[in-house]
């Protein structure tokens, strides 16, 4: 694990130097709208399409996808849907990383928690399901309120969802030789993450304002900025993100997310 730390320390340095109100005002050039949205939000002058790099997050909902005309149309990476709770594997998973992979697009798998599950027993469906092999970035937590779940709507107090969901990744970073990125809502990390968790990369959906007014003193790595985006090769609605820097601070970061 010492090595993952070293080789992540170049990065933490390069991002940590800005401060928390400027972390994603890395200079970019002005570009047009990689893809089109359906319910497109004015951002105001930070809108995402300052930052070069975009990317997908999909699960089995996005159905039959033509992976070569996703990477042609601009994707430079894609987070995908491996497993939920302790005993939830979405079923597109495996397809969906080794295409992805064929064609050449860093890829990385995410875990929905349940807090109606322990964070080993969804530690060790994750380790079972998810082979070291299907990934080139560093696997994501993903830790929201789900309302909408028919069998788990637990809350438990912010002392407890933080120790739980630090077990479950310090598991994972153990197995993979990674350190997992979290991803959150705006009112998740309200009530339970504001303050902590400083030394891990984030990746923020904030889908009708930037971060820096959504998440106080957040630095992030990726921002989730719509769920209405119309990518080539994907049928429906597509989740897009950005990466907070340039194309070079993106190589760079990839090539430190690799090393173990």
């Amino acid at each position: 694990m010492r090595r993952l730390l070293v080789a992540f320390l170049p990065v933490v340095m390069v991002l940590s130097g800005c401060t928390s109100s400027s972390y994603d005002l890395i200079e970019t050039a002005a570009i047009p709208p990689k893809f089109e949205d359906k319910d497109p939000q004015d951002f105001g002058p930070k809108h995402p399409n300052r930052h070069p790099v975009h990317g997908i997050d999909v699960s089995k909902w996005q159905g039959d996808i033509e992976w070569e005309k996703v990477k042609a149309s601009g994707v430079s990476f894609a987070f995908i849907k491996a497993t939920e709770g302790k005993d939830r594997l979405d079923t597109r998973f495996h397809e969906y990383w080794r295409r992805a992979n064929a064609v050449g697009i860093p890829h990385a798998p995410y875990h929905f928690y349940y807090f109606c599950s322990t964070a080993d027993e969804q530690a060790d469906w994750f380790i079972q399901n998810v082979p070291k092999v299907s990934m080139d970035m560093p696997p994501v937590l993903d830790v929201e309120w789900n309302g909408e779940s028919k069998t788990c709507l637990t809350r438990p107090a912010p002392d407890t969802v933080r120790s739980e969901i630090k077990r479950f990744m310090d598991r994972i970073e153990a197995y993979y030789g990674k350190r997992p990125i979290i991803y959150t809502s705006v009112d998740f990390h309200r009530d339970n993450l504001v303050g902590y968790f400083g030394d891990y990369h984030f990746w923020v959906r904030s889908v009708a304002a930037h971060p820096e007014k959504t998440y106080a003193d957040r630095r992030w790595a990726f921002w989730q900025y719509t769920s209405t985006a119309v990518v080539p090769g994907i049928p429906g609605n597509t989740d897009i993100n950005v990466f907070v820097g340039t194309q070079k601070s993106w190589k760079k970061w990839l090539a430190s997310a690799n090393k173990s």
